[in-house]
């Protein structure tokens, strides 16, 4: 019996269930604590390991804690929802001219604009139940938040239009879709077994796009890797400076210094 932490708050409940599933698989028994400080839990020791979404990890965190495996990848993309009476094909996004959009991050918002200088973009903050509430309420015409928390929050979106936003172009923030397993870095019983749940395709994509972050480290930026079914890495980053999206793409067969390659096509 294992000790999971998970943080209490609708969008990362259902890891609970995750957890559970994904240990009874390797046979596994273990019992899900809630609470705020992950890290903190795993280095007093009450926690023995933890979830959490691989974007929300920061760069920096205590040496003792680290990764310890990744999950499969659910959808890396963004949704746009708007109102039926919103939509107009004719122009990017389906989005009719002048709409307004609530977005869940500032960079959802940034490249909204970049794309549709038109729209009325905001970031109210709240969450993503509180997105949709304003979407239902009449605050706004259109939302975009991760299509993961679509799954995460149950959330009801019946009477509503969903546009799946393409990652290699309305690019998603470094590891979205992607859920981390964290624990000691001296526990290694629990990281051998964490070794039997751990998906290496997916780390070996999201650790570039985690070194495009360090790489821009306080810009606004997306990055998203896919590997092909003949085993080459293709990159897609974009970052916010002096006020404009610059955008790059690149292709190679392994992902030795990718990150780095591809951000220098930033110009």
């Amino acid at each position: 019996m294992i000790k999971i932490g998970i943080q209490d708050f609708p969008a990362t409940r259902r890891l609970a269930e995750f957890a559970r599933q994904e240990l009874i698989c390797i046979g596994v028994e273990s019992t899900v604590v809630f609470l705020d400080d992950l890290e903190g839990g795993i280095l007093r020791g009450d926690i023995d390991a933890a979830l959490q979404p691989l974007g929300t990890i920061p760069l920096e965190r205590p040496g003792e804690v680290v990764i310890a495996a990744l999950s499969a990848r659910e959808n890396p993309a963004d949704l746009l929802v708007m109102h039926p009476e919103t939509q107009d094909n004719r122009l990017d996004f389906g989005l009719k001219q002048g709409a307004v959009v609530c977005c869940a991050t500032a960079w959802q918002a940034a490249q909204l604009r970049d794309f549709r200088p038109d729209l009325a973009v905001s970031v109210p903050g709240g969450g993503v139940g509180a997105l949709v509430s304003g979407l239902k309420a009449g605050i706004c015409e259109a939302i975009v938040f991760a299509a993961a928390d679509m799954v995460a929050e149950e959330l009801d979106l019946s009477g509503l239009l969903l546009v799946e936003l393409n990652p290699r172009e309305f690019l998603p923030t470094p590891g979205q879709g992607v859920v981390a397993w964290l624990a000691h870095r001296d526990n290694l019983p629990v990281r051998r077994l964490l070794k039997q749940v751990h998906h290496p395709d997916v780390s070996a994509c999201t650790n570039v796009e985690r070194r495009v972050l360090q790489l821009l480290r306080g810009a606004l930026l997306g990055a998203f890797v896919e590997r092909d079914a003949a085993g080459n890495f293709h990159a897609f980053v974009a970052g916010e400076t002096g006020g404009s999206i610059r955008r790059a793409r690149l292709s190679q067969s392994t992902n030795f210094e990718l990150a780095e390659r591809v951000v220098a096509g930033l110009g």
